[in-house]
């Protein structure tokens, strides 16, 4: 196992790109890079908290061999792929899009033009265990479970997760769970070679760093078990990793 690190990376210091419609901060650098693996923590590649103004959004486009999560904030995601899946996405709603082969779809706010919010959303890609899988798609409404106030494994293809994970990853090495917090509640980070940590809402106290708030992001190479304690009512996503690029 590597050396043990933690890395807090605050949310003005993550990467930024902004055009009309979209505000873009990036725990990796994605817009224009077409070497995503090379700056990948652990199987994380794309880790994107976007803001997208009404009747906006991405139009039609291709991806191959990759396993996308997208996880709504505030607001909804309007989904349309190639392979006749479509779906709103909206907060406490888990997806999994496979591209597999090749898949093409867009992703619109889905509220008009002149209507209120602006789409609050992060979106995370990894790959899969074996490329040419047959694109494939999948989401579950986990509300209730998210407000139990405790850790939430939303997505996983890891062996020990198979009977309390809400959809499936096709990567046995990767597991993302999600807490949403009241103050004074705390979740351990799982213990694993590398773990990716989000606020997205709200602030935290992290066991050995202090405060974190909307926006930072811990990066964890060989270690794991920190506790993680809402300061007010917060909600944090924490990706557990087994692996890496090789």
């Amino acid at each position: 196992m590597s050396e043990e690190t933690v890395r807090v990376i605050r949310s003005a210091d993550r990467y930024h790109w902004n055009n009309e419609w979209l505000r873009s901060r990036q725990s990796f650098p994605s817009t224009g890079n077409f070497d995503l693996a090379g700056n990948a923590h652990g199987l994380l590649m794309v880790h994107n908290e976007d803001f997208v103004d009404p009747g906006e959004g991405f139009d039609t486009h291709q991806h191959r061999d990759t396993e996308i999560i997208t996880w709504v904030l505030e607001g909804s995601v309007v989904h349309q792929d190639s392979a006749g899946n479509s779906g709103i996405i909206q907060p406490g709603l888990a997806q999994r899009m496979t591209a597999g082969t090749g898949i093409m779809h867009s992703e619109k706010n889905g509220a008009g033009r002149y209507e209120k919010p602006a789409l609050h959303v992060v979106q995370m890609w990894l790959p899969p265990d074996e490329s040419g899988l047959v694109p494939g798609y999948q989401e579950m409404d986990i509300a209730g479970e998210l407000a139990r106030n405790s850790l939430v494994t939303v997505a996983s293809g890891m062996r020990r997760h198979r009977d309390e994970t809400a959809i499936t990853l096709h990567n046995r090495y990767a597991a993302f769970h999600v807490a949403r917090l009241e103050p004074g509640s705390t979740v351990a980070i799982p213990d694993a070679p590398f773990g990716h940590v989000f606020v997205a809402r709200g602030q935290v106290d992290f066991e050995g760093v202090g405060g974190l708030d909307q926006g930072d992001v811990v990066r964890l190479t060989g270690t794991g078990g920190q506790s993680v304690t809402a300061l007010e009512s917060s909600e944090v996503l924490i990706w557990e990793m087994h692996g890496q690029f090789a």
